[in-house]
């Protein structure tokens, strides 16, 4: 929109923007994302487990995007958009990160350990379904606030897959439903990223057309 000011080209009342209750919702959000990681990243080694792995990466790509949201809270929309862009991205390279896991994994013909995934798939579940819902207010704000949210909502969505490869890797014996898992997972990503660079773009092209343009000096 031509002429409107950094805070208020953002879709949230600026009063969110740098809210005790939005930064103390992303410490809450960093500190529980940055010890599942370590936890489902041990597991999924142990467990042999594409799609544990796949997840705690998920795990590690929120707790450095929860770090940068609260780095650039309450600043001008145009740093909001550039940190989205760049969170958007690194889901992007992380997408693509857990394809080659998933890839290596099925050339391996690993046999992930089902039980495993079901304890840590289901701690994980209720680690991400909390913050989600912790995030759902913010989910339509800005590029920067609905990264955040995209990126809870699709790792509780993950963590169900998770538990529904457990399944199948136990009732088949086989690491398909695992790999496959860790596919959609990897597609996820690459959707959210996707989505996430978009937005930000639309902000940022809006803000540089927000800038006023300086008048030339007439000589007197």
């Amino acid at each position: 929109m031509a002429g409107c000011h950094d805070d208020c080209c953002s879709s949230s009342p600026p009063r969110e923007l740098d809210s005790p209750r939005w930064r103390r919702a992303l410490w809450i959000a960093l500190a529980i994302n940055g010890a599942m990681f370590l936890a489902e990243i041990a597991a999924g080694v142990a467990a042999g487990s594409a799609s544990l792995q796949a997840d705690a990466i998920d795990f590690l790509g929120d707790t450095a995007n929860y770090a940068i949201s609260l780095g650039v809270a309450g600043l001008a929309l145009t740093w909001r958009a550039r940190a989205a862009l760049l969170k958007g991205w690194s889901l992007v390279l992380l997408g693509v990160l857990v394809l080659a896991s998933t890839v290596w994994h099925a050339i391996a013909g690993t046999l992930p350990e089902a039980r495993t995934m079901g304890v840590v798939g289901m701690l994980a579940l209720v680690a991400n379904a909390g913050v989600a819902v912790m995030l759902y207010r913010f989910r339509v704000g800005d590029a920067n606030m609905r990264s955040v949210w995209i990126c809870s909502r699709n790792d509780a969505l993950g963590n169900l897959a998770v538990l529904a490869a457990a399944a199948g890797v136990f009732g088949t014996g086989t690491a398909w439903p695992d790999l496959i898992v860790a596919a959609i997972m990897a597609a996820l990503g690459l959707s959210g990223g996707w989505h996430i660079i978009q937005r930000a773009r639309v902000e940022l092209r809006g803000s540089s057309t927000s800038r006023p343009v300086a008048s030339p000096i007439r000589a007197n």
